[in-house]
């Protein structure tokens, strides 16, 4: 599947996947200069691009597993949507987990993005739910 992208500034990089069994494809800071993240801050990191998810897909953005692990930049959201319809600019709100100011460069790989196809589901009320095993037990819960 071929992801329209239009780059909205000449030093943004396209996605790229880092091998060819990777799921998820880069996303680059599209920075003139630094930014300093400090610990707890949060930070919207452009991208430089918009892109034309399909309808019927999801566009969902990642943490990059080494920034996380290594440096404790993750995406504040978890996990970012992009819907098919949404064509602004592609923005990263990075999060420091971390107990230090952590550096993002400019075209620094900042998190993935992976597409995938979902179904839109439609919501009915009703008076009652069928039983399952689990029961409405919660966390942790047997069920019983």
């Amino acid at each position: 599947m071929k992801i329209p992208v239009k780059k909205l500034r000449e030093n943004a990089v396209l996605p790229m996947r880092a091998s060819a069994g990777a799921a998820g494809a880069d996303l680059y800071a599209c920075l003139e200069e630094e930014a300093v993240l400090l610990p707890g801050q949060t930070t919207l990191i452009p991208t430089g691009l918009s892109l034309e998810i399909p309808e019927g897909y999801v566009g969902l953005v990642f943490a990059r597993s080494s920034v996380a692990s290594k440096r404790g930049l993750a995406p504040a959201n978890k996990v970012g949507v992009i819907d098919s319809d949404y064509r602004g600019e592609l923005m990263v709100a990075l999060f420091n987990h971390g107990s230090a100011p952590q550096t993002v460069l400019p075209n620094e790989r900042i998190a993935q993005l992976v597409v995938v196809p979902f179904l839109a589901a439609e919501y009915a009320q009703v008076q009652t739910l069928s039983d399952t095993v689990r029961g409405s037990g919660g966390f942790g819960s047997t069920g019983k």
